[in-house]
C-alpha cells in the first residue's frame, strides 16, 4: 500500500485545493454579476464537457501511460489556475475566463477520474481494494467539508488571488507525488485486444465488454437508477430546510452530510466493505432510501440532520463497493473505458435529475400541499401543509423509490452472482487454488521493474 498511499497524499492535497477554488470562483462570479444564471453556468461547465468527452477519455486512458496522464493533467491544471490568478491580480479577470477554465478542468477530470480508479488494482493487493477506495472517497469527502469551510475563510483572508495560488501549488504537490510513484504496466488482455484498431473501435469495445457481462451491466443499471432517485434530494434539501428554518440551520445540515461522507469513507477504508457484495449493493442501499424518508417526514432540523448524516455515510460505502467490483472484475487494460462509461452514466442521470427536480417540485408537488391544495385534507393531515411540504413529499417518493430499487436488486440473479469480496488471512490461503478474477490474473503477471 506504500506506493498507493504516496499517490493518495498528493491526490488529497489536490482535492482540497480544488475545493477552495470551486467555492471561491462561484462566490466571485455571483458577487460580480449578481446573476444566478451565470452562477449556474459554472456548475454546467463543470459537468457537461467532461460528460461529452468521457467515452474518448476512457479509451485514451487505456492507450496512454497512466502516470503520464496524471502528471500532464496536474501540470495543465496548475497552468490554467495560475492564468486565472494572473488575470485576477492584474484586474482583468472576467466571468467568461472562468467558464473556459472550468470547462478545461472538467475535460481533465474526465481523464483523471478513470485513471485514478484503474490505478488501484495495479498498486494494491486485491484484498485491499475496498480500503483503497475508502481512502479515495475520504479525500473527496474532506474536500467537500474541510475544503469548502477553509475556502470561505481563505477567501476573506487572502482573497481570490491567494486562493487560486494555493490551488496552483496543490496541483504541483500532486504532480510531485505522481513522479515519486512507479505505476506498473498493464498487460494487453484478450478482451482488450479484440476491439480492433482505431479510437472509435476501442470505444465500442468498452460498450461491448460491459454489455456482454450481465453482472457488471446490472451493477451499472442499479447505480444509475439509484442515482436518478437520490439526485433530487441533493438539489432540494436547501429549499426544504429554508422553508421552515434559517440559513444557519442549513449550514449545520450540510455539515452533517459532509461528516457522514467522511465517516463512511473511514469505515470503508478500515473495513473494506462486507464480504458478500450483494449485501453492500442492495442491503446498504436500503438505509439510503430510509434516511431520505426520515429527513422529510416532519419539518425538523434534528431529523433532517440525522438523515443527511446517515444518507451520506451509506452512499459512500455503496459507491466504494461498486467501484471495487469493477476494479477486480475488469481487465486492467479495459478499466479506463469501463470506468469512463460508468462515470458517464452516473453523471448523465444526475444532470438530468438535477434539471427536472426544480420544475417537478415547483409545478407539480408544491401545489399539492399548499393551503387548499388537492392533498391538504389527506396527506397534509400528517405530512404538513405549506411552503416546502410539497418538495418534501417529492423527496419522500424518491426515498421510497430507492427502497424499492434495492429490494428488486437484491433478488436479481445477475447481481447475486457477483463474487464475494477478496479477503486476506486464512480465507485468502484457503482460496489459493481458486482462479483469480481477470483483472487480478493480469495484475499478478506484472514485474516490479516494469513501470510506465
Amino acid at each position: 500500500m506504500r506506493r498507493f498511499t504516496t499517490l493518495w497524499v498528493g491526490y488529497l492535497v489536490s482535492v482540497l485545493g480544488s475545493s477552495l477554488t470551486s467555492l471561491a470562483l462561484g462566490v466571485w462570479v455571483f458577487q460580480r454579476t449578481g446573476s444566478a444564471t451565470q452562477y449556474g453556468l459554472i456548475i454546467v461547465m463543470s459537468f457537461l464537457p467532461g460528460i461529452l468527452a468521457t467515452p474518448v477519455a476512457g479509451a485514451l486512458v487505456d492507450r496512454w501511460s497512466r502516470r503520464g496522464i496524471l502528471g500532464v493533467s496536474n501540470a495543465l491544471s496548475a497552468v490554467t489556475i495560475f492564468a486565472l490568478a494572473a488575470l485576477f491580480l492584474s484586474g482583468t479577470l472576467q466571468p467568461w475566463h472562468i467558464f473556459i477554465v472550468v470547462g478545461i478542468q472538467s475535460l481533465l477530470r474526465a481523464l483523471t477520474a478513470p485513471t485514478m480508479n484503474s490505478i488501484v488494482i495495479l498498486l494494491v493487493p486485491k484484498e485491499q481494494v475496498g480500503r483503497a477506495n475508502g481512502m479515495v472517497l475520504l479525500a473527496q469527502a474532506l474536500g467537500g467539508t474541510l475544503g469548502f469551510a477553509a475556502g470561505g475563510v481563505l477567501l476573506m483572508g487572502v482573497g481570490l488571488g491567494g486562493v487560486l495560488l494555493i490551488d496552483c501549488a496543490s496541483f504541483v504537490v500532486n504532480m510531485l507525488a505522481v513522479l515519486l510513484v512507479s505505476i506498473p504496466h498493464r498487460r494487453r488482455s484478450e478482451g482488450g485486444s479484440t476491439g480492433g484498431d482505431g479510437l472509435g473501435a476501442e470505444i465500442r469495445q468498452g460498450w461491448r465488454y460491459l454489455s456482454a457481462r450481465r453482472g457488471l451491466l446490472a451493477l451499472v443499471v442499479l447505480y444509475g437508477t439509484v442515482g436518478v432517485a437520490v439526485a433530487p434530494a441533493d438539489v432540494l434539501i436547501t429549499p426544504v430546510v429554508l422553508s421552515y428554518s434559517s440559513a444557519e440551520a442549513l449550514g449545520v445540515v450540510l455539515a452533517a452530510a459532509g461528516v457522514g461522507a467522511v465517516v463512511g469513507s473511514l469505515v470503508l477504508a478500515a473495513w473494506g466493505g462486507p464480504r458478500r457484495r450483494i449485501h453492500a449493493l442492495a442491503g446498504l442501499t436500503l438505509p439510503i432510501g430510509g434516511f431520505m424518508c426520515l429527513g422529510v417526514v416532519r419539518p425538523s432540523v434534528v431529523l433532517i440532520m440525522i438523515a443527511a448524516f446517515g444518507y451520506s455515510l451509506f452512499s459512500t460505502i455503496v459507491d466504494g463497493t461498486a467501484r471495487g467490483i469493477l476494479q477486480v472484475e475488469v481487465e486492467p487494460d479495459l478499466q479506463g473505458r469501463v470506468f469512463a462509461l460508468f462515470n458517464m452514466v452516473a453523471n448523465t442521470v444526475q444532470c438530468v435529475a438535477f434539471a427536472l427536480a426544480g420544475p417537478l417540485a415547483d409545478q407539480v408537488f408544491e401545489p399539492l400541499l399548499r393551503d387548499g391544495g388537492p392533498l391538504t385534507g389527506s396527506v397534509g393531515t400528517f405530512f404538513g401543509v405549506g411552503p416546502g411540504r410539497g418538495t418534501a413529499l417529492l423527496i419522500l417518493f424518491c426515498g421510497l423509490a430507492v427502497i424499492v430499487t434495492a429490494l428488486v436488486a437484491y433478488r436479481q440473479p445477475d447481481l447475486r452472482a457477483l463474487p464475494d469480496r477478496p479477503t486476506g488471512g486464512a480465507k485468502k490461503a484457503a482460496a489459493k487454488d481458486e482462479p483469480d478474477p481477470p483483472a487480478m490474473a493480469l495484475a499478478r503477471e506484472r514485474a516490479d521493474g516494469e513501470t510506465s
